[in-house]
């Protein structure tokens, strides 16, 4: 139901996912919050009521949400504990703080994706590193930590034992290597009433370096049967967690056509921003939508898209070739300080065909490089 009182919705985390979001919430007339540690967060400037706060301190969350109808995120990393004693005192939480803890573990994830019948790739637990060299016959692999990572950070490849050295310190899982044809995400979003959409699985590719997600495209071009089968991991994944929101479902599709769940967002996604230009309703309207209790938005392709991200170098980016270019849109999220090797901006590609989009993504990297 569209609601009759102006709902003030409260977003943990001001990086540039709450700076779209809160674009979005705006058309549908909400008052909207931002909880950060940074006064100089993407999303501040979007807002006239933005809290300085830690999303992973107690009483900050706590006296942030005290003050909102409905609480969101735009990461995980936010004090669980928090959201369940405002849940307890009547504020909606959406994702629920239970999922949100599952999927904070990368190890509870996976169990729970195992317990659910849903491939995952095979991994062991570690405790430390010096654990690690008891496991030197499953190298090479993959090392992450169970905790706190994003952005490729906290991911590395082992990939023999001297590697094991330089390795982080600390509970983690070490994933089995293996031979990946292709990776994709496929968005999708369930209500408070129980409905489901989802988008397109889109393509990825990524910076075998820095395990940044370098370009995509969409729709991925996969064959029916895979499609298919990466819905329905999607749709039960979404369902067994009993989502409200929106959730990025981060899947391998191996040499031998198998698909295996890496890993999930339940928020919005850097696999989801072409959706703002190239669906009619985008991930961030259609979270909006299914924490309101609004009905969910279509989510089919107006076109082709592809995806590039500007990454911080350290040097001057003169954007202006690429903004001669037709149909290209870019985010440009405003950090301050940003560190070299972080995401501070994308460009999305529309076109009508694939090959379009193929074509202005090696021109967009060409002049980038």
């Amino acid at each position: 139901m569209i609601h009759n009182k102006k709902l003030r919705i409260g977003i943990l985390g001001g990086g540039q996912l709450g700076a779209m979001l809160i674009r979005s919430a705006i058309d549908y007339g909400f008052e909207i919050s931002v909880l950060d540690k940074d006064v100089n967060a993407p999303a501040a400037r979007y807002t006239n009521s933005f809290t300085l706060g830690d999303p992973e301190n107690y009483d900050d969350v706590v006296a942030f949400g005290a003050q909102c109808d409905i609480v969101t995120i735009e990461k995980e990393a936010v004090s669980t504990k928090a959201l369940k004693y405002l849940q307890d005192k009547g504020v909606q939480i959406h994702p629920s703080p239970e999922l949100l803890a599952t999927i904070q573990d990368k190890q509870e994830q996976k169990e729970f994706l195992k317990l659910h019948n849903i491939p995952v790739v095979p991994y062991v637990p570690v405790a430390s590193k010096d654990e690690l060299y008891g496991h030197t016959s499953r190298l090479p692999a993959c090392l992450k930590m169970r905790r706190n990572g994003y952005d490729g950070k906290g991911v590395m490849m082992l990939h023999s034992e001297k590697d094991i050295e330089n390795a982080f310190d600390g509970p983690a899982i070490l994933e089995q290597k293996v031979k990946i044809k292709q990776e994709i995400s496929v968005i999708v979003a369930r209500g408070e009433d129980g409905a489901i959409e989802y988008y397109e699985p889109t393509l990825m590719v990524f910076d075998p370096e820095k395990h940044l997600l370098d370009f995509q495209i969409c729709p991925a071009s996969l064959d029916f049967e895979i499609t298919n089968q990466a819905y329905a991991i999607a749709i039960k994944i979404a369902t067994k967690m009993s989502l409200v929101g929106i959730m990025a479902i981060e899947m391998f599709i191996t040499d031998d056509n198998k698909l295996l769940v890496n890993e999930i967002a339940p928020r919005p996604h850097n696999s989801g921003h072409h959706t703002i230009e190239a669906c009619a309703t985008s991930q961030y309207e259609q979270l909006i939508r299914a924490i309101t209790g609004i009905p969910l938005g279509d989510t089919r392709l107006n076109c082709k898209a592809g995806l590039v991200n500007l990454i911080e170098t350290g040097k001057r980016l003169d954007l202006s070739a690429i903004m001669n270019r037709p149909a290209i849109h870019l985010h440009y999220y405003g950090k301050q300080n940003s560190k070299p090797g972080r995401k501070i901006g994308h460009i999305t590609i529309t076109e009508p065909n694939i090959e379009g989009v193929i074509a202005q993504i090696a021109a967009i990297k060409n002049i980038l490089n």
